[in-house]
Formats: C-alpha cells, structure tokens, sequence
C-alpha cells in the first residue's frame, strides 16, 4: 500500500494541508504561551518550561517554513492569524478565573497532546507519501511535543498543590 500512496499527488496536497495547520497551529500555540507567561509570578518553574517551549515552538514553525518551501509551498497566513486569535482569546478566557492556572495547565496539556498527534499523523503522511527530506525535522518537533506534554502530566499535582497552598494562606493563587 505505502509504495502506490509514495509520491501520489493527494497523499503530497493532504500533507501540505497538515504542515499548513500544524504551522497555524504552532502560531496558536504562541499567542496562549505569550498570555500564560507573564501571569505565573507564584509558578516560576512554570514561566520558565513555557519560555523555554516558546524557544523551541519558534525553531518549530522555522522546520515547518522549511518543509513547505521544500514543496514550493508556504504557510497560510489565514489559518496562523486565525488560530493566533483563537489562542489570544482562548488565553482571555482564563485570566479572570480564581483558578486560573489550573484551568490553563488542563489546557496546555490537552494541547500538547493535540499536537503530538498531529505530528505523529504528518511523519505518517511522511513516510507514506515518501518525504523522507521533512522525517527529521518532524521527528525533532515531536520529540519537543512529547517532552512538554510530559511536563504538563508530571508537574500538575505540585501546581494543584502550590494553588490549594497559596488559596488556604489567602493568597491570590490564580497566577
């Protein structure tokens, strides 16, 4: 089967619509980083994973960049400014909660999530379409995906914790 999808022009036009979303994807990711950071004055470890993933969501979107123009294609500017509101607005919504970080560390970890199998998906479309140029570069970006994925899993009971902490103590604990 991968030998008659290898070079099939769908397989390469429903690929290049994934590294499109994945690109936009990637600029949502931004814009709910850049509302997360500058409110974590009581989770600095957080602030500091999420400046850190914001380094590698950058490099990202550059490997994505590189992929299309591999195809002589280019992202959507439609769909990065779209989802970059989206997760602007998505980002809004959670600032006026009491439990703010909670709400945006269940969120970043279903996103997270959300992206590693969306690039589990592109290497597959990658490998079945022959593209073994884009394996690398997407196999990098999943492996980032993964790691902060496991850091949302593993550093949400000490979140929950600190959050219950600061609440008893009368603290603003949201952020």
């Amino acid at each position: 089967m991968t030998e008659t999808l290898e070079r099939n022009p769908v397989v390469r036009d429903l690929f290049v619509v994934g590294l499109r979303n994945a690109h936009a994807v990637e600029h949502q990711a931004l814009a709910l980083m850049d509302r997360q950071i500058d409110h974590l004055s009581h989770y600095p470890e957080v602030a500091q994973r999420l400046k850190a993933h914001r380094r590698e969501t950058e490099g990202q979107i550059e490997r994505l960049d590189q992929i299309l123009h591999g195809f002589d294609e280019s992202a959507s500017a439609l769909k990065d400014t779209a989802l970059g509101l989206v997760g602007n607005l998505a980002a809004l919504g959670h600032v006026f909660a009491p439990d703010e970080i909670l709400k945006n560390s269940f969120a970043n970890f279903a996103f997270e999530n959300f992206e590693v199998a969306s690039y589990k998906s592109l290497i597959t479309m990658g490998e079945s379409g022959g593209f073994g140029d884009a394996l690398p570069l997407l196999q990098q970006t999943l492996d980032e995906e993964l790691a902060m994925a496991r850091f949302c899993d593993e550093s949400l009971p000490a979140i929950t914790r600190k959050y219950m902490e600061l609440r008893q103590q009368g603290e603003t604990a949201s952020h």
